[in-house]
């Protein structure tokens, strides 16, 4: 693809990851929502999904890359990608914190516009006992948390500048790890859903196969260097 038009693809994928905020926004607005019989269940489900799929789209790109060099022009989609998972994957949590756990967000919707800039916050340590409760009794919520802070470190460090002061092979160290982000949600997503369930089969099953993949170049990398070592030392 020509390197003048990646901008205008990359303005069409930002469009499309919005889509489903956009979505949401248009439900909530013509009552959809609230005729929900869990609409907070809904939202967390729908925010999840999104994350674990983007970032699954992510993870895509590079077996995809290597099976077809023509498209190495798709590595440069992948920090963006990343970044949408994330957003998905804050939003996820964000429900949580504030649907979920009790988090009084009228009355700290009402202490800002009284120009009480600290409410939130207060609001926020009331129900903190709470949320560290659920934490410890929920395994979900652990693993799903650590997806998130991996999450959160690959956002962190994406900027060039950042990579430029961790060094390129420090980076690329830490950047693998969102695989290890891909297997928690995934878990987070099998232990949050009722047994017999079967819906988180399907990103199972990308999952695994990104990562066979991942295996199989790892093996097919390490054969081709012990040749290229034999033929040298003959």
């Amino acid at each position: 693809m020509p390197t003048r038009a990646i901008p205008y693809l990359k303005a069409v994928l930002h469009l499309l990851c919005l889509l489903p905020m956009l979505y949401l926004a248009q439900q909530y607005r013509n009552g959809a929502l609230a005729n929900l019989a869990d609409p907070t269940n809904y939202l967390t489900h729908f925010t999840g999904d999104w994350a674990l799929w983007l970032l699954l789209v992510d993870l895509a790109i590079t077996p995809v890359r290597r099976l077809n060099p023509s498209l190495a022009w798709l590595i440069r989609l992948r920090r963006m990608l990343g970044l949408w998972a994330f957003f998905y994957a804050t939003l996820h949590l964000a429900i949580y914190v504030l649907l979920f756990s009790g988090y009084d967000l009228p009355t700290a919707w009402a202490g800002l516009q009284a120009g009480h800039l600290g409410e939130p916050w207060n609001q926020l340590k009331l129900i903190w006992p709470r949320m560290l409760d659920d934490v410890e009794k929920r395994p979900f919520i652990q693993v799903g948390l650590f997806a998130w802070v991996l999450l959160f470190a690959l956002a962190a460090t994406s900027p060039q500048r950042v990579l430029r002061a961790m060094g390129g092979k420090n980076w690329q160290r830490l950047h693998r790890t969102i695989y290890l982000a891909g297997i928690a949600a995934v878990v987070h997503y099998w232990w949050l859903v009722k047994a017999g369930v079967r819906t988180p089969w399907k990103v199972t099953a990308v999952l695994a196969v990104l990562l066979l993949a991942r295996v199989v170049y790892a093996a097919m990398k390490r054969s081709q260097k012990t040749r290229t070592a034999a033929s040298t030392a003959i």
